[in-house]
């Protein structure tokens, strides 16, 4: 199977430089900015799992000579979807898989606009990862997770080969058949965290330190009942990992929204907060709404800063 990964960021070029290391026919989409460093430096990974370089991983730029690959893993941030679209449509084929690992559920549509719901799957990742000044991706902790599944029953591409093909790999895979379920639930975390760290400028632990396990409660809460009310409430499982996870004393736990928010950078929070907003009610989501504001005015600043 050969796969084309849309960008060699943290994300992708982790997941895309497993795949090279357990012999996976790998090909990265990359900007001629980061196609210059991975050429000076290769493709480096750091990780508490085992480290691994690829010297001369193999790239293409858009406006390259193109042809179809059997699956497209798609790792940009919300804010590039639009282009990253625009550069990968000459690389999909009428058999080809798009593989999208994005936060939130906006990014579906605009890809099933594009290549059809039957070579759009579901997919997700649960792994923390960023880029040091160097480029070099650095895996902070140990989980690194991808779970993927078809959403439609004429999928283009046959679930167990891709299976297969991530199997074998240094990170852990699971194909899902509620994949659309997993997906919501995944928001429904990402964006308590995001919305809790970003909003509190702290840890949870800080959170919890300063009397506020209810504020992160509450928030849960507002985020499952948008989730529920479009079809996929959180399982009790799920609710019960994230309510220890949201009101442990002492949590370290940060967002990578408010990581690149303190790093003074560009954030996802239309995608991940205020997108989930608007498919609720927001009159029964104060805290909801008020996470989001808040994340919209740093974005309003930075852009009246930038102009």
């Amino acid at each position: 199977m050969r796969i084309l990964v849309v960008g060699a960021g943290s994300i992708g070029g982790y997941f895309g430089g497993r795949l090279l290391e357990a012999g996976r026919d790998v090909t990265f989409l990359v900007r001629p900015g980061r196609a210059a460093k991975l050429a000076q430096t290769g493709l480096v990974l750091r990780s508490p799992v085992g480290d691994f370089t690829e010297a001369h991983p193999k790239l293409v730029v858009a406006g390259d000579t193109a042809e179809p690959f059997d699956l497209v893993l798609l790792s940009c941030k919300s804010y590039d979807l639009e282009g990253a679209i625009d550069s990968v449509a000459p690389f999909v084929g009428p058999r080809t898989a798009v593989l999208p690992l994005l936060n939130g559920m906006a990014h579906m549509d605009a890809l099933d606009a594009k290549f059809g719901p039957e070579r759009v799957l579901g997919g997700l990742c649960l792994i923390s990862t960023t880029l040091d000044a160097d480029g070099h991706i650095i895996h902070m902790m140990p989980n690194h997770a991808l779970v993927f599944g078809a959403r439609t029953g004429d999928c283009v591409t046959d679930i167990a080969a891709a299976t297969a093909t991530f199997s074998g790999a240094k990170f852990d895979v699971r194909a899902s058949e509620m994949i659309l379920q997993e997906m919501w639930e995944k928001w429904v975390l990402i964006a308590t965290a995001g919305g809790l760290t970003c909003l509190m400028r702290g840890t949870i632990g800080d959170l919890v330190a300063a009397g506020g396990a209810a504020v992160a409660t509450d928030l849960l809460g507002e985020c499952a009942a948008v989730a529920a009310a479009n079809g996929y409430p959180p399982r009790d499982a799920a609710m019960a990992r994230m309510t220890t996870m949201f009101t442990a004393a002492g949590s370290g736990l940060t967002a990578s929204m408010f990581r690149d928010l303190e790093q003074g950078g560009r954030i996802e929070g239309e995608q991940i907060l205020g997108d989930l907003l608007r498919r609720g009610d927001a009159a029964a989501s104060p805290v909801l709404r008020l996470a989001t504001v808040h994340v919209r005015t740093y974005t309003a600043r930075k852009a009246r800063e930038a102009a």
